[in-house]
């Protein structure tokens, strides 16, 4: 189980557990959204220097790992 940080720099700091590393980046962001009231999960685009904007790459793909802080921008 992963545990990552997400802070969107506008006051919204969440925590979300991913259970599988082999969950997509589409996952990550419905998760996301659940966790941020208000916030449709296609607008969201979570970013650690490189944006991860293709929502079917697994997790580990995208080297995320636990721990990890990731920033989050909208569309």
């Amino acid at each position: 189980m992963l545990e990552v940080t997400c802070n969107d720099r506008l006051g919204k700091k969440v925590r979300v557990k991913i259970s599988n590393p082999d969950d997509t980046i589409g996952d990550l962001k419905k998760l996301i959204a659940a966790q941020t009231k208000g916030t449709r999960w296609d607008k969201i685009v979570p970013r650690s220097g490189t944006r991860f904007s293709k929502d079917h790459i697994t997790i580990a793909d995208y080297e995320i790992h636990d721990g990890m802080n990731l920033e989050l921008y909208y569309q």
